[in-house]
Order: C-alpha cells, then sequence, then structure tokens
C-alpha cells in the first residue's frame, strides 16, 4: 500500500468516529443513516434531575405498588446512565418500583451512547416499545434541572435551573423501558417547552404527566397515550437558579 493510499485509509477512519467531527462534518457523517442514529443525534434536553422523595410520599401520589419500599435512598443527581427508580405495571396490573438504568443503549452508528430522551414518537427506534403499553412507566422525579444558554455576568459560567411542581413534592415523567441483561433500562419523552421550560431552554421540555392522566399513559392504546405528549401548564411549575443564594422555590 502506497503512502497517499495508507493516508487516506487513516482518514477515513478517523471519519467514522463521530464523536471527533465538528458540527458540519458529524451533521454529514449521520446523514442517510435513519431516524434512529438522528433521534440520537438530537437528544440533550434534560439530562440531569433528582428524585428525593420518600416512600410515603411516592404512594401518597402513586398509590400502592410492589417493590423494595423500604431501602428507597434519596438519588440526589440522576445523571444518564446512572440507576432511578421507576414505576411500571406488572403483569397483573399493579404497578411495581424498580431501578432501572438512564438511557437506552444507542445505535452502533452512533456509537452506543445512551439515548435519554424519546422526541420523535414516531422514530422505529422508540415505536415498540410505544405500542406496548407493558413497556410504558413512570419515572418519579422531585425536580429537574437545565442549563443557561449564557454565562452568568458575575460567574462567568453558565448556571443550573431547576424546575419542579408548585403543589406536588413528586410528579412523573411519561417513559418507557425496555429489558437489558444486568439491570433494565429507561428514557422519558419530551416535548415542545412551555414559557418557563423554554425561556431556559427553548428546544424541548420532558413530558410532565398529571396524576389523572397515569392510567391512560399507561394503559391506552399508542395514539392515545402520546397525546400526553405536550407542553405541562406553566401555572403548575416552579423554577429556581442553583445559587446559593436562591435555594428556595420560586412561582413562575
Amino acid at each position: 500500500m502506497s503512502l497517499i493510499e495508507q493516508g487516506k485509509l487513516r482518514s477515513r477512519n478517523r471519519t467514522r468516529k463521530f464523536g471527533r467531527l465538528d458540527k458540519k462534518s458529524r451533521k454529514m457523517a449521520f446523514a442517510g443513516r435513519g431516524e434512529a442514529t438522528r433521534d440520537w443525534v438530537s437528544r440533550g434536553v434534560c439530562n440531569l434531575y433528582t428524585m428525593t422523595a420518600t416512600v410515603d410520599e411516592l404512594r401518597r401520589v402513586f398509590g400502592s405498588f410492589e417493590g423494595d419500599r423500604d431501602n428507597l435512598p434519596p438519588f440526589d443527581n440522576i445523571f444518564p446512565k446512572k440507576p432511578a427508580p421507576v414505576l411500571r405495571r406488572t403483569e397483573r396490573g399493579l404497578l411495581k418500583l424498580e431501578t432501572m438504568i438512564w438511557g437506552f443503549p444507542g445505535p452502533h452508528a452512533a456509537g452506543g451512547r445512551p439515548v435519554t430522551n424519546v422526541r420523535n414518537l414516531s422514530s422505529p427506534f422508540w415505536r415498540s416499545a410505544l405500542k406496548d403499553p407493558a413497556r410504558r412507566c413512570l419515572v418519579p422525579v422531585t425536580s429537574f434541572c437545565e442549563w443557561t444558554a449564557e454565562p452568568d455576568p458575575l460567574t462567568k459560567r453558565k448556571s443550573k435551573i431547576w424546575f419542579g411542581h408548585s403543589s406536588q413534592p413528586v410528579f412523573a415523567f411519561a417513559g418507557i423501558w425496555r429489558p437489558g441483561e444486568d439491570a433494565p433500562f429507561m428514557a422519558f419523552l419530551t416535548c415542545e417547552p412551555n414559557k418557563t421550560v423554554g425561556s431556559v431552554h427553548p428546544k424541548a421540555m420532558p413530558v410532565m404527566l398529571d396524576p389523572a392522566d397515569y392510567g391512560r399513559w399507561l394503559d391506552n392504546d399508542h395514539v392515545d397515550a402520546c397525546g400526553l405528549a405536550v407542553p405541562y401548564c406553566d401555572e403548575r411549575m416552579t423554577s429556581r437558579s442553583d445559587f446559593a443564594a436562591d435555594r428556595e422555590p420560586r412561582n413562575t
């Protein structure tokens, strides 16, 4: 093989490593590789949340459930690829509390990185889980985080904004799950943002469910369940900055 041919081979090998490409080259590299791959590229909303509710608080919001209800620790910082508590239906129709890993294993073409958010509901990557009620779940949340687009003038760093529910200590994202070798995986739906979240993250927000819609999400047909993927009511949300001087939630 000539030196020129060796150089071309090395160039092709570098091109296959999508994570090292700039934004324009990355887009070109993924072109034509299918909805699942494009869905992975567009992820990015809400990659940090908390679930610090007690078992009693979960029971008051979600009703009775099976599973380990004695040793539920606080989940102060849940990141992708980390364990998180999830509620799903059992074959007997009861709710069961389980620990799942946040993020579906991603497409091989995308390097296998976890896919945490379900935005394109028509993507083949999500279709089987969305159409099967047994694969839908509730993801308990006490708050979720988005980063500001611009750095703070004083700290010169981007800051976290935490969002929560104005009247419920714990609420739920609309989630889906799949089995895994060591532990099951979960991800949750996102949609267009409301004004509260959109002022910080204008692209998307997690799909938040009211208690009255838990059964609809878990049990109804695919089209009706996915109809819940709409922006949550601004009046029922709070937001707070991550600064030490501003620790208390404020109504928005």
